[in-house]
């Protein structure tokens, strides 16, 4: 019987996935618990894995972005067809009720399968939303002959070495033929020997070829394609850039205070294994505290409405091979420094060790991050979509402050605060930062927060 395979919600904030690979080779037969497919969603990657059995039929594309939710995929039994009630990348419909009976597919595509004798159902569409084009088609019926030139001895006619007991995707294809990549030449990764883009870009990257529309003659040290985290990351900012009217304030902030509190704690607390709180923290605990007096900032834009949140939950961002995570420390502004240092500290390892679930990246109000760390004095952060302002924190450096005509060394570092200026004005955000600055200047106000 066959099984609907949807495209599942890993969060309540999830709106799309993005089917990064197919980890099976259509009509393969899989067990619950197999990994079938990789999803990249806006916060993590993931293995998703199938939770009956039957042969895998994909109806998305690798590399189709889609709504929780839809049909992508169908589980059957040896020898089933693939049912064609559900189109690519649609809900299923209500029990009962009446579905479309048409595969999505151009017209120049169903052509090319009845010549050919191929069923479009087990075709996997690169187009629009999975739609089957004529190149799908063209690569099952080149895939068929190099199948069969394999079994019987003989040359194929598309790459004779080629191994096609993992069949190629028609985007891993065209994704060479850009390239001027030999598929012949190329060692797959995936599952069976599999060949995956990554392996394409290797090949291109060893050849020392031009970019695909670059100048030629130019070398390419490495290609980084825009996929998985990297490529989240990329759409996410973009689309923050173009929905948000993001204004940056600077502001410089006195840090000796906080220092001295520092040295008095590294110095009492010695081996006792306490967290010893970083400067980071400090300010993540004053950005929380000082959301209390600015509503404003705590806040998103959903439709035509600004909504102001009561809880107070600070993504605090933290690097990773890949790109950037944002784990979420909730009900911030109402921890001690040492319980929000301690919390800062787990969470930042999980992500480095990717041990970090759903939950932890999901609920952020407000973001603080830091490039301190790597000797940046100021830079422009991005807002995070679903926020209107984010907290970037700059190095510790050596300031001046002046006691009437006498200078003194003083310790400063900039803050940088990113306003979505649909939700809040140039005002409201400066007086935000002058809280901010008020509590890191008197560091002893922020041990008065509760757990």
């Amino acid at each position: 019987m066959a099984v609907q395979v949807l495209l599942p919600k890993l969060g309540l904030t999830m709106q799309e996935g993005t089917i990064e690979e197919w980890l099976v080779p259509t009509g393969q037969e899989v067990r619950p618990g197999d990994p079938i497919l990789r999803l990249t969603t806006d916060k993590v990657d993931v293995d998703v894995e199938a939770e009956a059995a039957g042969h895998l039929y994909p109806v998305v594309a690798a590399g189709a972005t889609v709504e929780p939710g839809v049909v992508i995929a169908w589980l059957l039994d040896q020898g089933e067809e693939p049912p064609s009630g559900v189109l690519s990348g649609e809900r299923p419909a209500a029990t009962g009720a009446a579905v479309p009976a048409r595969t999505l597919a151009s017209p120049n595509a169903r052509r090319l399968a009845r010549d050919h004798g191929v069923q479009l159902a087990t075709v996997r569409g690169s187009g629009p939303n999975g739609r089957i084009v004529s190149e799908d088609v063209e690569a099952v019926v080149v895939a068929t002959r190099e199948a069969a030139s394999a079994t019987s001895g003989a040359a194929a006619n598309d790459g004779a070495a080629l191994a096609l007991t993992a069949p190629l995707s028609p985007l891993v294809r065209r994704h060479a033929r850009a390239l001027g990549v030999d598929l012949a030449d190329v060692t797959g990764s995936g599952p069976g020997g599999r060949i995956r883009r990554e392996d394409v870009d290797a090949a291109a990257t060893d050849a020392v070829n031009g970019p695909p529309d670059g100048t030629p003659g130019i070398a390419v040290a490495r290609t980084v394609p825009l996929s998985g985290m990297r490529g989240t990351i990329a759409r996410r900012m973009h689309a923050s850039l173009q929905e948000m009217a993001q204004l940056t304030h600077a502001f410089e902030v006195r840090m000796d205070g906080v220092t001295s509190v520092r040295d008095q704690l590294k110095a009492e607390w010695g081996s006792s294994g306490l967290a010893l709180p970083s400067l980071n923290d400090f300010i993540v605990l004053a950005a929380a505290q000082a959301l209390r007096d600015h509503p404003g900032l705590n806040a998103g834009i959903v439709g035509e409405q600004i909504l102001e949140y009561r809880d107070i939950h600070v993504g605090v961002a933290v690097a990773v091979p890949d790109g950037l995570l944002v784990p979420v420390v909730r009900d911030a502004a109402d921890r001690t420094l040492t319980g929000l240092a301690a919390q800062t500290r787990t969470l930042a390892t999980a992500a480095r060790e990717g041990r970090l679930a759903l939950a932890d990246l999901e609920g952020a109000t407000f973001v603080v991050t830091s490039l301190g760390g790597y000797g940046v004095d100021f830079f422009t952060p991005i807002v995070n979509p679903g926020n209107v302002a984010i907290l970037g924190v700059g190095r510790l450096r050596d300031g001046v402050r002046w006691e009437g005509e006498v200078p003194r060394r003083s310790q400063v570092l900039t803050l940088s605060l990113t306003f979505d200026h649909r939700a809040v004005d140039g005002a409201p955000a400066a007086e935000y930062l002058k809280t901010v600055a008020g509590l890191l200047e008197q560091p002893l106000r922020l041990l008065a927060g509760h757990d």
